[in-house]
């Protein structure tokens, strides 16, 4: 007879939805399918105020809770509420089909023209004319269908594309956008092309593998904001009793810099901006840093019902757990609430990352922890 272990069910049952979009410093559906299980049941509100590529709400949502989650990153909106809210395959299809044939490809040349040179040695020219077009036709944030191509679109935008035909562009990392300059020096020095890829046939393939799951129904409710708007958000809402969540690592990612591609497909600058969209955005300093979290637990204190359950996944690239875990129990007294560590915490090393055989000297987070609290 043979067995099969936990982790390998785990791994051929995964939903496809999870890995819709790669994303730096995000966790694993396990971590929150084991939270879910443990502090909530079905029908009630799971929270998560900064959902990253939305794994908590999604994994809620399987789970048959409600979700509710907000993140000021346009790309983890974006790739959260289509992922929550997904249409109907066979709109998207149509859609598809409605958007190639009303591209026409001479129309986008001269917009090849006016971008930086990054463009031109990332993307061949007709994937670039069909990613401009796109970006121009759709409307992601009113379309639930749009959403979910746009969305699509931001999990292909870059990656290995030697060792996958998914990716659209040169040879880059999945989870990170690198900075144009270095992309271009990496290429020139190791003689690497853009491939020749079709952006429609592409989509359809992806609608195709991505919908071999079938998606979950459900309550979710995704807002693209900062989480210190949450209080007046939710006024007079029926209060969360559950928090799964992991707050910006200090001082290690700035997504702003590291999804910086992705953030211009869906409207932004063609290039790596700064703490343009988020104040939150990679803090080097402690105090401001411990701020943000103060601000976090000001809100929560606001927002969670009694008898609330708060989980924390946290790192560091210099702290010792005890302390993080000390600078959490200070900083949650700005939640005007009784607020005690549920359990012992857990600590994990961190894995070497994937982006280290494209930026071998970056230095990411040494240890990360998960600290359960309660919240009277």
């Amino acid at each position: 007879m043979v067995r099969i272990h936990h982790q390998e069910v785990r791994k051929i049952v995964r939903h496809r939805f999870h890995s819709l979009c790669p994303y730096f410093a995000m966790f694993p559906e396990t971590f929150a399918e084991k939270w879910i299980d443990r502090l909530t049941r079905p029908g009630e509100v799971v929270l998560d105020p900064f959902c990253g590529r939305g794994t908590t709400p999604f994994q809620a949502l399987l789970m048959n809770r409600k979700a509710l989650a907000c993140d000021v990153n346009p790309v983890a909106y974006c790739v959260t509420k289509a992922k929550t809210n997904a249409p109907d395959p066979s709109s998207l299809r149509r859609r598809i089909t409605s958007l190639e044939r009303e591209f026409d490809s001479t129309v986008w040349e001269n917009a090849i023209v006016g971008l930086p040179p990054f463009f031109r040695h990332a993307y061949s020219p007709q994937t670039l004319r069909q990613l401009l077009y796109l970006r121009s036709r759709l409307s992601w944030r009113e379309s639930l269908v749009d959403c979910m191509i746009a969305a699509l679109t931001l999990g292909s935008l870059h990656g290995e594309s030697e060792r996958s035909e998914s990716y659209l562009s040169n040879q880059m990392p999945r989870t990170i956008s690198t900075k144009p300059a270095y992309s271009i020096r990496y290429w020139e020095r190791h003689g690497y092309i853009p491939p020749q890829r079709d952006a429609f046939n592409l989509l359809r393939q992806l609608v195709s593998f991505r919908y071999t799951s079938r998606p979950p129904r459900g309550e979710a409710e995704i807002y693209q904001m900062d989480m210190r708007e949450l209080p007046r958000r939710l006024k007079d809402r029926p209060k969360p009793g559950c928090v799964i969540t992991s707050p910006p690592y200090r001082d290690v990612t700035s997504f702003e810099e590291d999804q910086w591609l992705r953030i211009w497909f869906l409207g932004g600058e063609p290039n790596p901006t700064y703490r343009k969209i988020s104040r939150d955005d990679r803090h080097e300093s402690s105090s401001s840093y411990w701020n943000m979290i103060s601000d976090m637990w000001r809100v929560l204190g606001n927002v969670v019902g009694r008898k609330a359950h708060i989980v924390i996944r946290i790192g560091d690239r210099k702290l010792s757990p005890e302390h993080i875990v000390k600078m959490l129990t200070a900083t949650s007294l700005f939640s005007n609430r009784r607020v005690r560590l549920a359990e012992n915490y857990e600590v994990s090393e961190i894995r070497r990352r994937q982006t280290a055989s494209f930026l071998p000297e970056s230095k990411g987070c040494l240890v990360e922890l998960d600290c359960h609290f309660y919240m009277a």
